[in-house]
């Protein structure tokens, strides 16, 4: 059974996936802007599935990463918890301004609250003529 290699020699002896990593810092704010946990995540596991079983991973690289990894997951937890949060206070707000006189914060639009959508924006409150106010500081509900 013949095997083929799944990285090749480099200058200066560092692994694809190091080059990759450090061409990627290289690559400015624009490719770190982009970056999410999903890429991290997908680095990692490319990482650990190409390294060379020869020459394995520094474990006190690989629990470092592990720790990051944990983060990630962390906070991805935290952050699917508080949009439950938001979500949750935008309906409790919404029950209170059903049925109410609203005036937006320019003081252009003024009308009785139809319905409330939650939007990624916050809610938004649907007049009785139609426009659409999102319910934000300024807001005058009567």
């Amino acid at each position: 059974m013949s095997v083929s290699s799944t990285s090749s020699a480099t200058a200066g002896g560092s692994t694809p996936a190091t080059s990759t990593a450090a061409a990627a810092a290289k690559a400015g704010s624009s490719v770190a802007a982009s970056m999410n946990s999903d890429t991290f995540l997908t680095l990692l596991m490319a990482q650990l599935k190409n390294q060379d079983p020869t020459k394995p991973m520094d474990s006190t690289q690989y629990v470092g990463e592990l720790a990051t990894f944990s983060q990630v997951e962390q906070a991805t937890k935290t952050n699917q918890k508080l949009d439950s949060l938001l979500a949750s206070s935008f309906l409790d707000q919404a029950d209170t301004v059903i049925g109410r006189t609203l005036t937006s914060a320019d003081g252009t639009t003024t009308g009785t609250v139809q319905s409330v959508r939650v939007t990624s924006d916050g809610a938004l409150a649907r007049l009785t003529n139609g426009t659409d106010v999102l319910l934000t500081s300024g807001v005058v509900i009567q």
